[in-house]
């Protein structure tokens, strides 16, 4: 029987490596923590073969002094931590002292540092774990590690390494991620001399600009809440940029970069509505917090936390996730403020920066033309546009044939036709009702966001005119978002109103539908769905919520069976209320192939404007698109 004997510290640091040094990427990530750490503002990184044949970090930190040199290099020896205490609320990205032990064991690496007080530096060799004494060298101010031959001494570790592009990549991801929660640090990352990277100190929108990208940026929705002593920062995109993978996912707490299934699922619940189910979101969010409610002492490579208040921290994330994502409307680039949130004080012309932003102002009216009001101000220009007549010969039949088919809708619009040079505006007060025309977000020029209808098309698509080019809504997916939200906003107030039917509608029924609606029919009120058991075969539906009257209630009525029959009428109305809602919203939503008014359009397109999360239908498919006349002048070549 063989004894049991204690391993020599060379072969246990080797087996510590395993865990924390995985690949160049896993050396790299601990160099520059301890870079991160020592407070550099400038650090620059230098690979070759993806890491594999060289990686060097240099920083101008506070540097290592001469006597401490062997103990950087020595297993479980740390500046950061000296107590349970300290370890109980770290506050720095390293702290359990093994990265440069474990990367020195199974590497050539030389270690220079020099002190803000030292006249000059020195360095200290680490050959396959063995120390070399300390030496005087030449360095500024700070820190160089360089690790070369990674895996040199263990064969069997380095054929498990990939390829040079491989490994590069990972490595490259791994610069990415920490420059991203440090903007205020200079980077610089070269691979076999090229330069990769060249980061400059800069803010945070500017470093999530420079690393994901400008379209991103351009579609993010910033992010500023606390509570507590918790505060969450950064981007979050909008749903429409989403990716089909979670490769864009940045998390960070306290500046650490960190995977954590609580805060993974916190935020894809607060895009379950408005995102679809293939796609997944894109962020850089940075999470404050006390050090003290986090432990990140969970696996040597720290990538994973976990939370004391794990539920608090889930609610949190959500909430103010859902919070931004709501306060996006149709035709809006930007977060609109809550009803409190705007500042009354403000001057009109702030006030309406938002929306000028959106709309660039038109070059303005000679004073002969444009006039003045009475109270002094120069009038909105109206769309004066006027089709002459071309000289064309057209066959009779065509014009025949397009007169069947909109002979009707045309005689229904000319009759509420107002004169050829009627102000767009002054149409507004017989397309809407007061409260709307009141509550209508206005641009620069006093147009709405998405415009005026100008056509439907297909029965499917509204076209309408904005002011720099042509809005497509998908008509049902808008519509359905729209009550959508209505049904969420009275269901929270246990007031879904119903719309009693003048003839009740009955279908048949199974045994058990029939028995849910005995059981269920007086709490599905609730619901705004009043049912009322026939027979044993027969339902009859006698009230929908009043925004799905004009949708089918035998359709509705089985959605609603088929939903309490499988999961129960509390978790109905609790745990699965957004999608059994969502459910009812697309049978009340208008349909397809449904011919609409003009009226009816602008009325459409007046709701999306002024409802939460508009810019999605509840399947997280997109409700508009817009066609700018730089666009529609490329099709047509025009400038060219």
């Amino acid at each position: 029987m063989k004894r049991i004997h204690k391993l020599p510290d060379h072969l246990v640091n080797q087996i510590a490596a395993g865990e924390v040094v995985e690949r160049p990427a896993s050396a790299l990530k601990e160099m520059l923590e301890n870079s991160l750490d020592s407070g550099a503002s400038k650090i620059t990184v230098d690979l070759a073969q993806g890491g594999i044949k060289l990686i060097r970090v240099t920083d101008n930190g506070s540097g290592i002094t001469a006597d401490d040199l062997p103990l950087a290099l020595d297993r479980h020896a740390t500046s950061k931590i000296a107590s349970l205490d300290d370890l109980e609320q770290v506050g720095t990205l390293g702290f359990r002292g093994e990265g440069l032990a474990s990367v020195a064991s199974v590497s050539r690496l030389t270690l220079t540092s020099r002190p803000a007080d030292s006249s000059h530096a020195y360095q200290i060799i680490a050959i396959d774990g063995q120390l070399h004494p300390v030496e005087p060298a030449a360095h500024a101010t700070g820190t160089s590690v360089e690790v070369v031959d990674l895996y040199f001494n263990t064969p069997a570790r380095r054929k498990f390494l990939k390829s040079e592009n491989t490994e590069y990549a990972h490595c490259e991801a791994t610069f990415e991620r920490i420059a991203l929660a440090h903007p205020q640090v200079e980077f610089l990352l070269r691979h076999n001399g090229k330069v990769i990277w060249r980061l400059p100190a800069q803010d945070l929108a500017d470093r999530v600009a420079a690393l994901l990208g400008k379209d991103f940026i351009s579609e993010a929705i910033a992010v500023e809440t606390s509570a507590g002593s918790m505060t969450l920062s950064g981007f979050v995109g909008s749903p429409t940029y989403s990716k089909a993978s979670r490769d864009a996912q940045y998390f960070y707490v306290n500046g650490r970069f960190v995977r954590d299934k609580t805060a993974q699922h916190a935020l894809r619940q607060a895009y379950r509505d408005v995102l679809h189910h293939d796609r997944h979101p894109v962020y850089a969010l940075f999470l404050s917090m006390d050090p003290a409610g986090v432990d990140v002492n969970v696996h040597p490579t720290k990538i994973e936390v976990r939370f004391r208040e794990s539920q608090a921290i889930h609610q949190f994330l959500f909430h103010s996730i859902n919070k931004a994502l709501a306060a996006t409307t149709a035709g809006s680039s930007a977060p609109v403020p809550a009803q409190g949130e705007i500042n009354q004080n403000a001057p009109a012309s702030n006030a309406a920066a938002p929306q000028a932003a959106l709309f660039p102002p038109r070059a303005p009216l000679s004073a002969a033309t444009s006039g003045s009001s009475a109270s002094g101000h120069t009038p909105v220009r109206p769309f004066s546009y006027q089709q002459q007549s071309i000289p064309l010969h057209v066959a009779r039949e065509a014009i025949g044939t397009y007169d069947k088919m909109f002979s009707g809708l045309r005689e229904e619009e000319s009759r509420n036709a107002l004169p050829a040079n009627t102000p767009v505006l002054d149409q507004l007060p017989a397309m809407l009702s007061p409260a709307q025309l009141q509550a209508l977000p206005q641009a620069s020029e006093g147009i709405p966001p998405l415009g005026f209808a100008l056509a439907q098309l297909h029965g499917v698509y509204i076209l309408s005119q904005c002011e720099d080019g042509l809005i497509v809504v998908d008509m049902h997916a808008a519509h359905e978002r729209i009550v959508y939200e209505r049904l969420k906003t009275a269901l929270e107030a246990d007031t879904i109103p119903m719309q009693p039917l003048l003839l009740p509608v009955s279908f048949a029924a199974d045994r058990m539908e029939v028995a849910t609606v005995h059981e269920h029919g007086e709490q599905m009120k609730q619901l705004g769905v009043e049912l009322a058991p026939l027979s044993p075969t027969q339902i009859a539906v006698r009230g929908v919520p009043v925004w799905l009257q004009d949708g089918n209630p035998v359709d509705l009525a089985r959605a609603v069976l088929k939903d309490v029959r499988e999961f129960g009428l509390s978790q109905v109305l609790t745990e699965r209320r957004n999608e059994l809602l969502a459910t009812m919203a697309c049978h009340g939503a208008v349909r397809a192939n449904r011919q609409l008014t003009l009226t009816e359009m602008n009325a459409l397109l007046r709701d999306m404007e002024n409802t939460e999360r508009s810019n999605q239908c509840n399947h997280g498919r997109p409700t508009w698109s817009r066609l700018g006349m730089k666009d529609l002048d490329n099709l047509f070549m025009r400038g060219r």
